[in-house]
C-alpha cells in the first residue's frame, strides 16, 4: 500500500514481542511477521519494531511510525521516503 503523491508507503506487520532476538521472520499473506526482544510494555516493542524495519530499509528511525495497532500485535506502519517496491522486500538493498 502506498501514497505516491507524498512518497509514503504502508506496511502491515504482525509482531511477536519478547522473542529471543530481533528479526524479520516471513510474510503471512499481506503482513510481515517480525519478532522483537523488547516487551510490549511502555511502547518498547513498538520502538523495537520501528528500529528493526528502519534498519532493514536503510532509512532513519523517524521515517517509520506506527499509525494503527499501537497496543496490538497486528500493526500498520507508515514509511516515509520508501518506494513501494522496497516494501515488498524490506531486507534487500536496491540495485
Amino acid at each position: 500500500m502506498s501514497d505516491e503523491s507524498a512518497n509514503v508507503s504502508y506496511l502491515e506487520v504482525v509482531v511477536k514481542p519478547k522473542a529471543h532476538r530481533d528479526e524479520i521472520a516471513r510474510w503471512l499473506g499481506d503482513s510481515l511477521k517480525v519478532a522483537v526482544s523488547a516487551p510490549p510494555e511502555g511502547g518498547r516493542a513498538n520502538e523495537a519494531v520501528c528500529s528493526l524495519i528502519s534498519r532493514a530499509l536503510d532509512v532513519s528511525k523517524s521515517s517509520v511510525t506506527v499509525v494503527r495497532g499501537k497496543s496490538s500485535r497486528k500493526k500498520l506502519l507508515r514509511l516515509e521516503g520508501v518506494p513501494p517496491e522496497r516494501v515488498a522486500n524490506p531486507g534487500r538493498k536496491p540495485g
